[in-house]
C-alpha cells in the first residue's frame, strides 16, 4: 500500500493545485476574497508532495520489487545509500522530486512572503500553483512513479555505477533545489506584473529565492564538475557536455537577476530588466529539465531520458515561457523605471555586468542547441565543443572578471571619488602577473594568462571594499560579497593554472617499470584483484616519487553486475601545489597495461573558489534575512 498511498498523495496534490489555481484567479479578478484559502492551499499541496515522495523513498529504501521504478533502478544487493539515491537517479523519480520541489517551494512562499501585497502574493501563488499542475499532469499521465509490476520481479537491474557515487548521490538534489528555487522568482515576477506591483518590495521579496537558488546552483555544478572529474577518469573539470550547460545557463540567468534585483531593491530602477530575467531565468531551468529529461541528448551525464515523454515537457515549456513572455509585452510598458543613474555608477556597472552575462548565456545557449535543430531539420550530427565556446565565451568571460574587479568600488547613483586610486593596487597585481605569465611560460594560451592576471588582480580587488571598515560592524551581505568574488577570483586561477601548466603522460608499462610526468616519477608496482559490495575490480599498485617520500596510489578497473557495467575508478593524490591524477586502463597481449597520468598543479583551487562562492552567497542570505528579521521585530 506504500505505492498506492504515494500515488493518492499525488492525485490531491494535484487536484489541490487545480483549486488553487481556480481561487486565486477569482482573487485577482476581484470576485472572490480567497487569500486564506489560497495559502492554505499551497501549504497542504507542499505537504502532499513530500509525503508522496517520502513514500518512494520507503519502497526504494525497502527495495520494493513490485514496483516497475525500484526493479528498473534498483537492486537488493546494492549499498543502502545508493538505494535511496536510485530514488532520483531516473526519470520518474526525479520528475517527482521536482514536483516536491515546487510543491515545498510554493508551501514556503505562501508561509514567509507576508510582505509583498495580497493580490500579488495570490496571484504569484497561482502561477506557482499553474506550474505545479502542469507537472502534476506529466507525472501522473506519462510518467507514474509508482507503477506496480503484477508479478513482482525476483530481482532489480540495479543502477547506473556512474551514479553510484557520494558526490552523485547528493549532486542532483542540491541542482533540482537551485532550479525549482527559480520558479519562485517567475512566479513573483508573474503575479507583480498581473497586479502591477513591481516596486522594491517584491525585489525584497524576490531576492532571497534568487539568492537560494543561485547558491544551489553554485554549489550543485562546483559538485558535478568534481564528480566528473575523478569519477569519469578523464581528467578533465569541465567538457562544454549539454547536460553542463543545461546548468550553467540557469546559473548564468541567476546570477545576472541577483544583481539586476540588488538594484531594483536599492534603487527602484530596472523594473522591466528585472521582470525579462526572472522569466529567462526560470525558462533556462525549464531547458535544462528538458535537455536532460527528454531523450534527446546522448551524455554521459543524461541518466533518465527517454524521447516519448520529450514532448511532453517541451509543450509545458512552451505553454509556459510563452504565456509569461507575452504578459511582459504586454505589461512591460506600464513599469515606470525609478530615479536614473550616472554612466559611472554601481547601477551602471551591473547594467555591464548583465549584458555581459546575457552574451554569455547566448553563446551558451546557441552553441548547446544548434546541433540540435540542424539534426531535427538534416539529420546532420554536428559537435559544438571547447574551441567555440572558449573562444567566443572565453573573451567576454575575461571583461566580466574585469569589472567584478570595478563594480563594487563604485558607489550607486553616481560615482564622485576617484576610481583610479582605488584600482591601482589591483591593476598593479594583475599587470605584474601579466608580464610574468608572457615571460615565464610562453607556451600557454593568451587565454590562460589573461586569466592567470585577471586573478591576480581580482583577489586584492575584492578586499578592497572591506578596507577601513569595522569587521564586526561590516554587514554580512558585504562580507559575502567580497567572499563571493574572491571565489570567483581562485576558481579562475584554477581554471587558468590548470590550463597552462597541466602535464599529461598516456603509456603503457610492466611489472617493476617507472615513468614520468611533470616533476613525478610513478613506478608500477604490482596489480590484484579486490571485491567490493556489489562490483569486482583490477587494482593497481603505484609508488609516486619527487624527491622525498613515496605516495602510494591504487587506481581501479571496476566490474558490475547489474548492470553489467565497467568503470575507471582514478586514484588521487592531493597536494598543497596541486593533484597527481592516475588512471589504470587494460593490458595487452605482451603483459602491459594502460597507464594516464596527469600532473595538475593549483587544480584544487577550482572547486575551493566554487566552494567560496557558495560560502559568499550563503553570508549574503544570512545578512539579508537578519536585517528582515530586525524590522519585523522593530514592527
Amino acid at each position: 500500500m506504500i505505492a498506492e498511498a504515494g500515488l493518492a498523495a499525488l492525485w490531491l496534490a494535484a487536484a489541490l493545485s487545480l483549486l488553487g489555481l481556480f481561487l486565486s484567479v477569482l482573487h485577482v479578478r476581484g470576485t472572490l476574497e480567497a487569500d486564506r484559502p489560497v495559502r492554505a492551499l499551497a501549504i497542504v499541496q507542499g505537504a502532499m508532495c513530500l509525503f508522496a515522495f517520502s513514500m518512494l523513498l520507503l519502497v526504494f529504501a525497502r527495495t520494493d520489487l513490485s514496483v516497475a521504478l525500484v526493479v528498473e533502478n534498483s537492486h537488493s544487493e546494492k549499498p543502502f545509500l545508493y538505494k535511496v539515491a536510485g530514488a532520483w537517479g531516473n526519470h520518474e523519480g526525479s520528475m517527482l522530486l521536482w514536483v516536491m520541489v515546487l510543491g515545498l517551494s510554493g508551501a514556503a512562499l505562501a508561509t514567509f512572503s507576508r510582505q509583498l501585497s495580497s493580490r500579488t502574493l495570490i496571484a504569484a501563488l497561482g502561477a506557482q500553483a499553474a506550474l505545479a499542475l502542469g507537472f502534476h499532469a506529466f507525472l501522473l499521465g506519462a510518467s507514474n512513479p509508482f507503477a506496480r509490476l503484477n508479478p513482482a520481479a525476483p530481482e532489480g537491474r540495479g543502477l547506473n555505477p556512474l551514479l553510484q557515487d557520494p558526490g552523485l548521490a547528493f549532486h542532483p538534489p542540491t541542482l533540482y533545489l537551485g532550479y525549482v528555487g527559480l520558479s519562485v522568482a517567475f512566479s513573483l515576477a508573474v503575479g507583480a506584473m498581473l497586479a502591477g506591483d513591481v516596486d522594491r518590495r517584491l525585489a525584497r521579496a524576490m531576492r532571497p529565492w534568487v539568492l537560494g537558488a543561485w547558491i544551489f546552483l553554485t554549489l550543485g555544478i562546483t559538485a558535478g564538475s568534481y564528480w566528473a572529474y575523478y569519477e569519469l577518469g578523464w581528467g578533465g573539470w569541465w567538457f562544454w557536455d549539454p547536460v553542463e550547460n543545461a546548468s550553467l545557463m540557469p546559473w548564468l540567468a541567476a546570477t545576472a537577476l541577483l544583481h539586476s534585483v540588488a538594484v531594483l531593491a536599492a534603487r527602484n530602477a530596472l523594473k522591466a530588466w528585472t521582470m525579462m530575467l526572472a522569466v529567462i531565468a526560470f525558462s533556462m531551468s525549464m531547458v535544462g529539465t528538458f535537455l536532460v529529461r527528454s531523450g534527446i541528448l546522448t551524455s554521459v551525464h543524461a541518466f533518465a531520458v527517454d524521447p516519448t515523454r520529450g514532448a511532453f515537457l517541451l509543450l509545458l515549456l512552451g505553454i509556459y515561457v510563452s504565456a509569461a513572455f507575452a504578459l511582459f509585452a504586454v505589461r512591460a510598458g506600464s513599469l515606470r523605471e525609478g530615479a536614473p543613474f550616472e554612466p559611472v555608477s554601481r547601477e551602471a556597472g551591473i547594467v555591464v555586468n548583465n549584458l555581459l552575462l546575457t552574451v554569455i548565456l547566448g553563446i551558451v545557449f546557441i552553441g548547446t542547441l544548434y546541433p540540435l535543430f540542424v539534426e531535427a531539420l538534416s539529420g546532420e550530427k554536428l559537435s559544438v565543443g571547447a574551441p567555440y565556446f572558449n573562444a567566443v565565451a572565453g573573451p567576454l568571460a575575461i571583461l566580466l572578471g574585469i569589472l567584478l574587479a570595478v563594480g563594487p568600488l563604485l558607489s550607486w547613483r553616481r560615482e564622485g571619488r576617484p576610481i583610479l586610486r582605488k584600482l591601482a593596487l589591483p591593476a598593479l597585481f594583475a599587470a605584474t602577473a601579466l608580464v610574468i605569465a608572457f615571460l615565464a611560460i610562453p607556451q600557454a594560451s593568451p587565454l590562460s594568462k589573461f586569466g592567470l592576471a585577471l586573478a591576480a588582480g581580482l583577489i586584492p580587488a575584492s578586499l578592497v571594499p572591506l578596507i577601513g571598515r569595522n569587521p564586526l560592524r561590516t554587514p554580512l551581505a558585504t562580507w559575502g560579497m567580497a567572499i563571493a568574488h574572491m571565489g570567483a577570483a581562485v576558481s579562475v586561477a584554477g581554471m587558468a593554472a590548470d590550463s597552462a601548466f597541466t602535464t599529461e603522460r598516456l603509456t603503457a608499462v610492466k611489472l617493476g617499470e617507472t615513468v614520468s610526468v611533470g616533476p613525478w616519477l610513478v613506478a608500477f608496482q604490482g596489480i590484484s584483484p579486490v571485491a567490493g559490495p556489489n562490483w569486482t575490480a583490477v587494482e593497481a599498485e603505484l609508488h609516486a616519487s619527487r624527491g622525498g617520500g613515496v605516495s602510494v596510489l591504487r587506481p581501479q578497473t571496476r566490474f558490475f553486475t547489474s548492470p553489467p557495467t565497467e568503470t575507471n575508478e582514478a586514484a588521487i593524490d592531493t597536494f598543497l601545489n596541486g593533484q597527481l591524477y592516475t588512471v589504470i586502463g587494460r593490458s595487452d597481449e605482451e603483459g602491459r597495461w594502460q597507464l594516464r597520468l596527469w600532473w595538475k598543479p593549483l587544480v584544487t583551487l577550482i572547486w575551493l573558489g566554487g566552494g567560496l562562492i557558495g560560502f559568499g552567497g550563503l553570508l549574503a542570505f544570512a545578512g539579508h534575512a537578519r536585517r528582515s528579521w530586525r524590522k519585523r521585530l522593530a514592527q
